[in-house]
């Protein structure tokens, strides 16, 4: 079945390549006029291109996630065009370095934090009350099994992540009275170029096409969308609920 999305303003980030590009076109297939985020100009001109040959609507905002007060200015000028928004897919993420905690540089590991976790909060924190306009408000937060496993060497972004679902959950909790509905996403292995930085040897095929996450993601920014403060597992294609140790 399709989702219609006409009419609705959807935020992106990391727009410009691998599932957030996918993604922001799936989004404007759908109806919805997707503003992309990203740093790189020339990916962002080509995801407009792809969205007008599928008779979307895209308005494209170049910059750095690093730039915490573009963040902060990003809601508000939502608010003056749009007057809210109803879609937010938070993407944008960098891996790190994968190598032993103990030799992470102090400027890897704070790049990992400041793009991965504090961004993401500063973006919630900007937008939330422009999600909270909409009536029926969705966002999606980009996660990774590396939140769960922990596996060695990949200690900066796994903290990172886990982080961010921490972030999500909390939101989720303090939001569940209203329209507001927030999904945490693990899409598995993935053909992007972070997954080239982390798995140099492996061969691109094996793995599934960002475009196969798009597709999967557009469910739950659906109006009708009911479920909250769950993670998405693109492996198992259906939500999990989160558990305390055992």
């Amino acid at each position: 079945m399709s989702i219609d999305l006409n009419g609705r303003i959807a935020l992106v980030t990391g727009a410009s390549r691998g599932i957030g590009y996918f993604t922001a076109l799936e989004l404007a297939r759908a109806g919805a006029h997707v503003i992309a985020c990203a740093r790189t100009v020339g990916g962002l001109e080509e995801l407009d291109d792809a969205i007008k040959a599928v008779g979307g609507t895209a308005t494209l905002v170049p910059f750095d996630l690093a730039d915490m007060a573009a963040i902060d200015k990003l809601g508000g000028s939502i608010f003056e065009r749009w007057g809210k928004l109803d879609i937010l897919v938070a993407n944008a993420g960098v891996l790190g370095t994968i190598s032993p905690i103990d030799h992470v540089e102090a400027k890897v590991f704070e790049k990992v934090m400041n793009i991965n976790v504090t961004a993401t909060w500063r973006l919630i924190r900007s937008v939330a009350p422009l999600l909270l306009k909409s009536d029926a408000g969705r966002a999606v937060i980009l996660s990774s099994s590396a939140a769960h496993k922990c596996k060695p060497f990949w200690g900066p972004y796994s903290a990172s992540k886990a982080a961010v679902e921490a972030i999500a959950r909390t939101w989720a909790g303090e939001t569940q009275r209203t329209a507001l509905r927030i999904t945490s996403v693990d899409p598995g292995a993935t053909r992007t170029a972070m997954r080239a930085q982390a798995v140099p040897g492996e061969d691109p095929s094996t793995v599934q096409h960002p475009s196969e996450v798009a597709k999967a993601l557009l469910p739950l920014v659906a109006a009708d969308y009911a479920e909250t403060g769950k993670l998405f597992d693109m492996r198992q294609g259906r939500l999990v609920d989160y558990r305390l140790p055992e």
